[in-house]
């Protein structure tokens, strides 16, 4: 192999390495903000409002439009409206992190919610705090399915 085709070869993998480590505190970033919006999944699978309690900042709200109309909560009258129990579908229904775009202390993040009767979109802003991750604000849409 000649000096230029090795020099070559080195300065990949030494892209290569400086890429990889680059990348991982944004992958590790990203594992941590999914595990946050699995434990808001949580609450909803589960029907427990501590979960949802677990997984915002305590000033968060939760916004969007609910038959035409602007819909806003804190994170207590969110959670208040949950009881403690599945919902009696919930065997049926789904829910997936379809985006997270994380850039320093600051993310956002998109999750799908398949809930039978409607498909719900959900936007979270989330922020890293002492080390951890919490969603700060949650916007939603629903759409209702034919049928």
């Amino acid at each position: 192999m000649n000096r230029r085709a090795l020099a070559s070869l080195v300065a990949c993998g030494a892209a290569l390495v400086a890429t990889s480590a680059i990348a991982q505190p944004v992958n590790a970033d990203e594992a941590a903000i999914r595990a946050v919006i699995e434990t808001y999944f949580k609450g909803h699978a589960t029907g427990d409002p501590a979960y949802f309690r677990a997984a915002f900042l305590p000033t968060a709200h939760i916004e969007g439009n609910r038959g035409g109309k602007f819909t806003s909560w804190t994170v207590d009258e969110y959670a208040a409206g949950f009881k403690g129990t599945p919902a009696s579908d919930e065997s049926s229904r789904s829910r997936t992190v379809d985006v997270i775009d994380v850039t320093g202390d600051s993310a956002m993040a998109r999750a799908t919610l398949d809930h039978g009767a409607a498909v719900f979109t959900d936007y979270f802003v989330l922020l890293k705090i002492d080390g951890g991750w919490k969603i700060a604000n949650k916007v939603y849409s629903v759409r209702r399915k034919a049928g």
